[in-house]
């Protein structure tokens, strides 16, 4: 792997957890030093490397380069003695950042917990976690939300000022702190892959990265104990089912293919059976969105089995979900479900009754479901003013060009 793609994966994988445990270390009042701290190893690593060459054990380097730069920057600021000298009085002990995978564990669970912190609204919270979690720069969050820049510095700002107190050294996950915030946490989780699996940005189809750094923290709550549950495991069945089709999702040319036009053979079998594993770890008990939602998405992985039998069953699952928890868009494909098994008459009744007409994805389902040439226009144009995703409109004017002029 070359310096230019090497550095780059590191950053992604390695930049969150340095930044947890640099404030697991000295506290969250200093995580923008932290940022700062592991974002200056990175930029150190790619001029070094591009001169010297790749090191032996890149991933030793960063976390060897950030503990010395984090010595530095607090005996610099004169945080040494009141942060590290009283530890180096005490007996048998020494100033280190404490890089082993069990305190990285630690730290990212706590700095989870500490993101989804009530105190700020989830739009801050999810904001945050792209930040601090994800490692993801201001353009990057701008460009993924759909924001300002002035608008994510300031929700950063404020969510960041409303923990300055939050002393995440002492910061306990207690059960009464994972009880009162899993939802949260796991909410924050569910609208970042959302955001990288239905891109609300004109120049992205799929945004991998925030599906799979998701993932990624997600696979952090499974693996501890008092987080490990039924409902943790629904999620990252979902999540796997639905990563198991980006390849087919795609074309080489970058345009978006809808689910009937996709390569079955592109979907990957090995996240299918991951998600079997974690849907069967959630158990049947588990009547949660999140496992609602999953088992809808197996079905949708299934490859060698009737139209009948998976739409059939996909309809129950939407029934049983709108009865649990009401939302427009489950509202939306249970109506297109019922449009398999009933016909498409009987589900365009139902679909007017939505009445959604400002929604993007009703339109394109009323354009699926109507006869009449002159109703479909109708849907079709007010589509396209209502999305800003190039790869929708090209969908929508392959699909349906006649209606262009």
């Amino acid at each position: 792997m070359s310096n230019t793609e090497l550095i780059p994966n590191l950053f992604r994988t390695e930049y969150s957890k340095l930044v947890a445990v640099i404030c697991y270390k000295f506290g969250f009042d200093f995580v923008e030093q932290a940022e700062d701290i592991v974002s200056d190893t990175f930029l150190k690593a790619s001029e070094t490397w591009g001169m010297k060459g790749i090191p032996d054990n890149p991933k030793g380097w960063i976390y060897t380069v950030a503990k010395n730069n984090a010595t530095d920057y607090f005996r610099r600021k004169n945080i040494y003695d009141s942060k590290i000298l009283p530890d180096l009085r005490e007996e048998n002990s020494q100033y280190e950042i404490d890089t082993s995978q069990e305190n990285i564990r630690d730290s990212q669970l706590k700095m989870i917990f500490a993101v989804c912190d009530p105190i700020n609204p989830i739009e801050s919270q999810i904001v945050l976690a792209l930040r601090v979690l994800c490692g993801f720069g201001i353009n990057e969050i701008s460009s993924s939300l759909l924001i300002t820049k002035a608008n994510t510095n300031k929700r950063l700002y404020r969510a960041k000022q409303n923990l300055k107190n939050l002393d995440v050294v002492d910061f306990e996950l207690t059960n009464d702190i994972i009880n009162s915030r899993l939802d949260s946490v796991l909410k924050v989780l569910y609208l970042l892959f959302n955001e990288g699996y239905y891109s609300s940005n004109e120049n992205y189809d799929i945004r991998k990265d925030l599906c799979f750094e998701s993932m990624r923290l997600l696979y952090v709550l499974i693996n501890y104990t008092k987080t490990n549950s039924h409902i943790t495991n629904s999620l990252m069945a979902l999540f796997c089912f639905h990563a198991s089709r980006f390849d087919a999702r795609v074309s080489k040319g970058g345009e978006f293919i809808l689910y009937n036009d996709q390569d079955k053979s592109k979907w990957d079998e090995e996240l299918v059976a991951k998600g079997m594993h974690f849907l069967t770890n959630a158990g049947s008990d588990d009547n949660s969105i999140y496992s609602y939602e999953a088992r809808i998405a197996y079905w949708h992985s299934q490859k060698e089995v009737s139209e009948k039998q998976k739409w059939g069953s996909i309809l129950q699952l939407y029934n049983k979900l709108l009865r649990q928890e009401y939302s427009p868009i489950a509202a939306l494909n249970r109506t297109y479900a019922l449009s398999k098994v009933e016909g498409k008459s009987i589900a365009l009744v139902e679909a007017k009754k939505l009445d959604l007409d400002d929604n993007f994805y009703y339109n394109c389902l009323l354009l699926e479901l109507s006869e009449l040439e002159i109703e479909r226009k109708k849907y079709f144009k007010k589509a396209m003013k209502l999305t800003k995703n190039n790869a929708s409109k090209k969908i929508l004017s392959r699909k349906y060009g006649r209606f262009l002029n």
